[in-house]
């Protein structure tokens, strides 16, 4: 089959378009913004890219337009698609009907964690040597890629994947998640998010019910016991086996957490193993927990789970060191929710205890940060960090990052220009502080400038 995919350089559609190559199809696409590292990544698979949205393309005559919610009615290729009534479907839908049919999928959603869970759950089923499948919006450094059909030269059962709340297509406003049908699926937290689609809590939690509609009466969900949320949605029916987590007490899987980051797991009240890594913050405790769970129902011992997560190696952009120069240390983190925020900074303040000094370079630029929804929790969610850098004009935000930072008082400043940011940054960093870049887009190479910087 020769498919053609719309929107092909998100990280969704790149991954499936990687399992679509991998699996034998003919595979090209499109996109608005055809450029490195995903064009390289692709077109290094055999894949062919054309830029733009251009009509002519269904000269191409593929069996199937496979295409991403980041297009919408208007676009010219849909409306062509549309004209002459060709065949399409949804990225969700297609791999829900080509990939994962007759997989046992293990489905990781949440408002945070989804992505570093997911890369646990994957590489403890890997250990393990269930050599999963796996599509991911980041990349497991201890992998290298984002997506895989299976192990090599294995067609495994098991197929982990990211489970996002956010909508299908423009035609299918549905949560993606929908169509995985997963056996075992991890509901990590759930807080409002998503305020261009979503307008309130409520209807989120109205899509992990349905969620929880999909999974069978032999899977089971995992949930965190500790986000009221959840306890609603599954309030609202629950049809399979569920298991309890999280740092409250009377959970079905708990943990003794100890001061250098290692925890006991805990499984109905009983030490069933240790995990001991060096990853930070209460938040990734919580992932692996989820993760160990999530896994148990597949076979995987609890001691041998805790065992391989201690050679997890993250994901990229999850706290991912870019350099360390003159004693300072940058990192680049994916955060953008204020609570992302928070646990990020929250637990680096736990490592380094009062001692040492955080300098957190923010760049508010999701959707829900551009609508303002979330502006006036930034504070609060910065208040771990000694001094605060941040980047976006009103123009670009539709409201004053400065006035919303301005509660921190001297802490905080605001730049509109890269280069002023960088050079104020490097002016005030001092040897032995950490600088967390954290940006769910790539932040004009703010990282390596920031290095560069401070190296002069």
């Amino acid at each position: 089959m020769h498919i053609h995919i719309l929107g092909i350089c998100g990280t969704f559609m790149g991954g499936l378009a990687v399992l679509a190559k991998e699996a034998g199809h003919r595979v090209t696409g499109c996109d608005a913004n055809v450029y490195p590292p995903m064009s390289t990544q692709l077109e290094a698979q055999g894949i062919e890219l054309i830029q733009g949205y251009d009509p002519g393309q269904t000269q191409l005559a593929p069996d199937l337009y496979v295409i991403g919610n980041v297009v919408s009615r208007g676009n010219p290729l849909v409306e062509e698609i549309l004209n002459r009534s060709l065949p399409y479907v949804s990225g969700p839908q297609w791999m829900g009907e080509h990939i994962l049919r007759n997989k046992w999928v293990l489905a990781v959603a949440g408002t945070h964690g989804k992505t570093t869970t997911s890369a646990m759950l994957t590489w403890i089923l890997e250990d393990a040597g269930y050599a999963p499948g796996f599509l991911i919006g980041g990349v497991p450094m201890n992998f290298g890629i984002s997506a895989r059909l299976s192990g090599k030269g294995v067609d495994s059962d098991f197929f982990v994947i990211e489970a996002d709340e956010y909508d299908t297509a423009f035609f299918d406003k549905r949560s993606k998640f929908v169509h995985y049908h997963a056996k075992t699926a991890v509901m990590n937290n759930l807080e409002y998010d998503h305020a261009d689609i979503f307008p309130d809590l409520a209807a989120i939690e109205t899509q992990f019910h349905h969620l929880a509609r999909t999974v069978p009466g032999i899977g089971r969900i995992v949930f965190n016991a500790d986000e009221a949320a959840l306890g609603r949605v599954l309030q609202r029916g629950c049809w399979s086996d569920k298991e309890s987590f999280g740092r409250g007490a009377g959970h079905d899987w708990g943990m003794t957490e100890h001061a250098d980051g290692s925890f006991d797991v805990l499984f109905q009240g009983k030490a069933e193993g240790r995990v001991e890594w060096a990853l930070t913050g209460g938040h990734n405790r919580c992932n692996a927990l989820a993760a160990i769970a999530a896994a148990r129902h597949v076979g995987v011992p609890v001691a041998q789970a805790a065992q391989s997560l201690a050679r997890f190696e993250n994901v990229k952009r999850r706290m991912e060191v870019r350099g360390v120069v003159n004693n300072i240390t940058v990192f680049d983190d994916f955060a953008h929710h204020p609570t992302a925020i928070a646990t990020t900074v929250g637990g680096l303040r736990q490592k380094l205890g009062a001692g040492g000094r955080i300098l957190a370079v923010l760049e508010p630029r999701s959707n829900t940060m551009k609508l303002g929804a979330m502006k006036d929790a930034l504070p609060g969610s910065l208040a771990e960090a000694d001094l605060v850098f941040g980047f976006g004009s009103r123009e670009a935000l539709g409201w004053s990052l400065g006035d919303a930072l301005a509660p921190l008082g001297a802490r905080a400043s605001s730049f509109e220009q890269i280069d002023a940011l960088v050079a104020a940054v490097a002016a005030a960093a001092l040897p032995g502080d950490q600088i967390i870049v954290m940006s769910n887009g790539g932040f004009g190479g703010v990282h390596q400038k920031l290095l560069e910087a401070l190296a002069r």
